[in-house]
């Protein structure tokens, strides 16, 4: 009798979702082995409105995402998943749930660091490299003709005249030459020679490399010169893969450099290999003001706006209690308390 009251008051089994969903802070991210973010705050919200256990599934983009959820191997799919019209053909979504756009993310003008990346960047870079090695090459060429007539002469200028130590005393000459601190000159003749062709050949070379440095360094002050999306055509920018802000370099004609996530365009933007990122503004500045202050910066203002869904497989039945639950939510100041905590910003 007692089991059997046991069983009538027994409460039903909770229903278990698995939610398919991607890293991108900070939406949806790992801290202490366990998945927070706002997206992730916000679903937990939702399923304690539906009674809903959830076994979370983490995919790499955004197409898997999507297509884990258009193949039913999750109920749903939540990250930062914008709602466009293709992506409507496919799949349903739920009432927008963050109202987002894209935005520029650029180095920090005047940055120290940077700028000393830039200039050895520039003393690396294919324009200048062959050139000193090509002079490097001619100076031990100078250097020998000098230290085999040099050597030969009783009062020559080397103090020693076997091999090793004379050859690195004149190489110390030649290097001191081409940089105009010579303080002393051959005495052979045919070594004096030698040394007013390498005077005149270290007055070329040093206009060329300066010349060279200052046309790169020019250069890449101006590719930094992006105040907005008008300034992109012609620079160097990154996005991420199979997304709305690539789709939309694409459409301008802007050619891109996609990443498979978000997080391997920002080592290339720093080393300067980008002049830019595009992609989804929140997520740009959130990663500006933590890991990139001082560093990076958005610039210009948000453009090609558009809302972040929940994506569900066509005529779901879960799409309906989602979103009265997210109408709830935003109803009873729970959505906002979200947002401010994670934004810092009045919620939509």
């Amino acid at each position: 009798m007692c089991c059997s009251v046991s069983s009538a008051f027994a409460q039903p089994a909770q229903e278990q979702l698995k939610v398919a969903t991607r890293i991108v802070k900070p939406f949806v991210f790992e801290e202490n082995s366990r998945l927070t973010g706002f997206s992730v705050e916000l679903w937990n919200e939702i399923a304690k409105q539906l009674n809903v256990a959830t076994e979370y599934v983490v995919k790499p983009t955004v197409k898997e995402l999507l297509s884990s959820v258009n193949n039913h191997e999750a109920a749903l799919g939540i990250a930062a998943i914008s709602i466009t019209a293709e992506r409507e053909l496919h799949w349903d979504f739920s009432q927008p749930m963050f109202e987002a756009g894209l935005q520029i993310l650029a180095p920090v003008h005047g940055d120290r660091a940077a700028l000393i990346r830039s200039i050895f960047a520039n003393l690396l870079s294919t324009a200048v490299v062959p050139y000193v090695l090509a002079v490097a090459f001619i100076l031990l060429i100078i250097a020998h003709l000098v230290w085999w007539f040099e050597q030969r002469h009783p009062s020559g200028m080397l103090t020693e005249k076997s091999y090793f130590p004379g050859i690195f005393e004149v190489c110390w000459w030649a290097a001191s030459t081409l940089a105009t601190q010579a303080d002393q000159m051959p005495r052979a003749a045919v070594a004096r020679l030698v040394a007013v062709f390498w005077m005149f050949a270290s007055v070329v070379f040093i206009a060329y490399f300066t010349a060279a440095v200052t046309s790169n360094l020019t250069l890449q002050q101006l590719r930094s010169d992006i105040n907005d999306a008008k300034d992109l055509p012609g620079k160097r920018v990154g996005s991420v893969q199979g997304s709305t802000a690539s789709e939309y370099l694409r459409q301008h004609s802007i050619e891109a450099m996609d990443y498979t996530k978000i997080e391997d365009a920002y080592p290339a933007l720093q080393d300067g290999q980008l002049d830019a990122v595009v992609y989804d503004a929140p997520v740009l500045l959130y990663f500006a003001s933590r890991e990139g202050k001082g560093r990076f910066q958005t610039v210009g203002a948000i453009f090609r706006k558009e809302n972040y869904g929940i994506a569900f497989p066509d005529k779901s039945p879960l799409r309906k209690r989602v979103n009265e639950a997210l109408l709830k939510l935003k109803e009873n100041g729970t959505y906002e308390s979200l947002y401010l905590k994670w934004f810092g910003g009045t919620g939509s």
